[in-house]
């Protein structure tokens, strides 16, 4: 289990990557601590008078050459707001690194090379961007599928090309192919392990085609999480394992852990 920390980091950037979504880049005095694709940090929302908890936040990406933390937030609630209006050398307390995260292949010399897909949706494209930069850092060519409802959803566009080949689709065709993300030709392809994020119909769908093509697949709960520590039992999900905490024994799980009907 890797340890986790308390600690206070320092906003170095706050970007408008849309009309409700910013990207926090956060540093920190000290080397920041491992944190692999698939954990999140609690941070603790101050002058916020209605915010008791701290608010769950995936890792986006993880800046090793200048020491920094990403988080995209969506600005949804009156503590992620607040979130969105802090500036350059405010103090953000951080829980982290917290929850499990994606499984990695262990190597990128088989040959060939195996494929993988990453699915995102809506604020599930953050842990993807950080999951794709890794794989693409071990040798692999991801492909990034992003979903969103117009063309304003996709988010850091021009850092995901970076990393892999990215896809699109919107519901309203005002970005790449026109529909969900299950309807993209790019699953036309054959790929050996899926990845996903996001709302939950989408991750479900997901899920059901991976399990007709008998693809391995690992999906990012998104459940409400308080503690982030497996303590207050928000984030309880049926498994075939009984009663889990998303927060401490996910987020991130394999879908044939998962009582889904699909």
């Amino acid at each position: 289990m890797m340890k986790k920390y308390i600690l206070d980091l320092t906003v170095v950037k706050v970007e408008r990557l849309s009309e409700k979504h910013v990207l926090l880049r956060l540093t920190h005095a000290e080397q920041l601590p491992e944190m692999v694709p698939g954990q999140f940090v609690e941070v603790r929302v101050d002058d916020a008078p209605h915010t008791f908890l701290r608010r769950p936040i995936s890792i986006s990406f993880v800046d090793r050459a200048h020491n920094e933390l990403w988080l995209m937030v969506a600005m949804i609630g009156e503590g992620t707001r607040r979130l969105g209006l802090l500036k350059p050398g405010d103090t953000l307390n951080c829980v982290l690194p917290l929850g499990n995260g994606f499984t990695l292949p262990q190597t990128s010399s088989i040959i060939p090379q195996p494929s993988h897909l990453l699915i995102g949706g809506g604020v599930g494209m953050a842990p993807m961007l950080y999951l794709g930069a890794t794989l693409h850092a071990m040798g692999f060519q991801p492909t990034f599928l992003l979903g969103g409802r117009t063309k304003a959803d996709i988010l850091m566009l021009d850092i995901f090309n970076k990393y892999g080949r990215v896809c699109i689709t919107t519901e309203d065709a005002s970005a790449g192919e026109k529909g969900f993300v299950t309807n993209h030709s790019v699953l036309n392809e054959h790929f050996d392990q899926i990845f996903t994020c996001g709302p939950t119909p989408m991750m479900k769908a997901v899920a059901h085609y991976a399990k007709t093509h008998d693809i391995p697949c690992e999906v990012s709960l998104e459940n409400l999480m308080a503690c982030g520590l497996g303590a207050c039992l928000c984030c309880v999900e049926k498994t075939v394992d009984g009663n889990l905490c998303v927060c401490k024994d996910g987020p991130v799980f394999n879908i044939n852990r998962l009582l889904w009907q699909i």
